[in-house]
């Protein structure tokens, strides 16, 4: 009997997963899958220990359905991508698998691990079958009409949506259960050494409960309850409903996005068009457009502005200054209250990543590949392409970039959309008493003398004429006055 493997890297689910159903197709085969843990490759790649904390937990309820579906999941730890195209060759001969099937990544450094096992296995005469599947629409499809790559969003996001439209969107059932469990299924691990969470049990368990099923019944909730006022709530950090907080799912794959995004189209269809719905499609874009970009500009990938222009801006290194950007001791209370929800889910606010990003290039004018990188070892959501293409912007390097002038005020924005201090309180005690005012700017009153609290690290005027300052010394770039927000 023919036997296929299934090899799980970004796709942790067992409904509309291409490798998988494509494999089960054949009804004549044994199936099983792999997943492979890679301690080395993960500490290159700075992935949070929160984020591996919750694979590993959706791997235990992904082997528990597959199980039921006679599919064992094997677990293989290898040290390194290098070493994972031999590792998948020994699993093979081990076994006697005739072909492997996995979905396509997109980082430089997975498609040169995936060229590798293309052309050892084909050495070996076992087939493998590659698919794209962690978009609506592949990253290379969504072109200009003179077949270029988009670097602008509103464009690609036009073309998207005509490509969705044109090719339609097909969700896959689970496969049906197969005749005979005939490998045992190895035992996932609770702990990866080196890789222990930062956040507690009970928050992991509370807030990020693992698995499709999980996914599943977060995306219907907001679905059913939220998502037509998705565009009125979405910048409001203490509303805690006012977003999917579906992105850590997205990341590992335990949801695909064209269950995202036929689940709004269902929501469209029964209650008619909804500004909220359209937005909440468009965030969908927004993340496909930064895999768009990865791919038509991989040194995006490799620590390099995606603006070359850029690439002689001379980042400040300051390590105290940093560390009290990541401790959430800047003494900008908004700016303080999102790095502490950083440092307690493994999660922050949509607007609130755009807050502390700019703060830190434009007001810190310190190296935005300092904070990306820390935003990867804390985030249960961390993604290469949505993480660096939103520093990028903030920082005015990137693609369709917020200008070098426009600085978001670290008050303002507190003011605008934490009015009351609710968010604040929740994330910085020692200012839950002050009133709505004056605990955007606890440091105007004199009671700061007996506050637990610190000082503004830096002036925010003075700052912004400084990195204004950095940015026009090149010479490409036009001269702007700052925009404050």
């Amino acid at each position: 009997m023919k036997k296929h493997l299934v090899w799980l890297r970004a796709d942790l689910r067992s409904i509309d997963n291409t490798a998988l159903s494509v494999a089960c197709a054949d009804l004549e085969a044994d199936i099983a899958a792999v997943y492979f843990i890679t301690p080395e490759q993960w500490q290159k790649h700075h992935v949070a220990g929160c984020r591996v904390d919750f694979e590993l937990r959706t791997l235990q309820q992904l082997s528990k359905q597959l199980a039921a579906l006679n599919i064992p999941l094997l677990i293989v730890e290898t040290p390194n991508f290098k070493s994972q195209a031999q590792a998948l060759l020994d699993l093979c001969q081990q076994h006697l698998f005739s072909a492997v099937y996995f979905n396509k990544q997109y980082e430089i450094n997975e498609l040169a691990r995936d060229e590798s096992v293309h052309q050892l296995l084909a050495q070996q005469q076992i087939d493998t079958f590659d698919f794209d599947d962690q978009c609506l629409v592949a990253p290379y499809k969504v072109l200009t009409g003179e077949g270029r790559f988009y670097s602008v969003f509103t464009p690609f996001k036009k073309t998207w949506l005509q490509c969705i439209y044109q090719q339609g969107v097909n969700i896959q059932a689970a496969p049906d259960k197969r005749p005979s469990l005939w490998l045992t299924p190895s035992d996932i691990p609770k702990h990866v050494t080196g890789f222990e969470s930062h956040i507690t049990e009970e928050i992991a368990h509370s807030l990020w409960p693992a698995g499709e099923e999980a996914a599943l019944d977060k995306l219907a909730r907001f679905c059913d309850e939220h998502i037509r006022n998705y565009k009125d709530k979405r910048d409001f950090p203490n509303l805690d409903d006012s977003t999917s907080r579906l992105s850590p799912y997205l990341a590992i794959g335990a949801i695909s996005p064209r269950q995202c995004y036929q689940a709004a189209i269902n929501k469209q269809q029964a209650y008619g068009s909804s500004a909220g719905i359209d937005q909440w499609i468009s965030e969908l874009g927004w993340r496909e457009f930064y895999k768009h970009i990865m791919v038509g500009f991989p040194r995006v990938c490799k620590h390099q502005p995606f603006r070359t222009d850029t690439k002689d801006l001379v980042w400040k290194h300051d390590e105290a200054a940093f560390q009290r950007w990541c401790e959430g001791k800047t003494g900008f209370p908004l700016v303080d209250a999102a790095m502490r929800q950083l440092n307690t889910i493994g999660w922050m606010h949509n607007r609130l990543r755009m807050v502390v990003s700019m703060f830190l290039t434009k007001d810190l004018f310190i190296d935005w590949r300092w904070g990306e990188q820390y935003f990867m070892e804390k985030l249960l959501d961390g993604d290469l392409s949505a993480n660096n293409g939103g520093w990028q912007w903030s920082a005015s390097t990137g693609n369709d970039s917020a200008p070098y002038f426009r600085i978001f005020n670290p008050l303002l924005q507190s003011q605008k959309f934490d009015p009351n201090g609710d968010f604040i309180r929740r994330y910085v005690p020692e200012l839950a008493h002050l009133d709505n005012k004056t605990i955007h700017q606890p440091h105007d009153k004199q009671q700061l003398l007996w506050l637990d609290y610190p000082l503004p690290m830096i002036d925010h005027k003075a700052a912004c004429a400084y990195t204004i300052s950095q940015f026009q010394q090149l010479k490409e770039l036009p001269i702007g006055r700052a925009v404050n927000e």
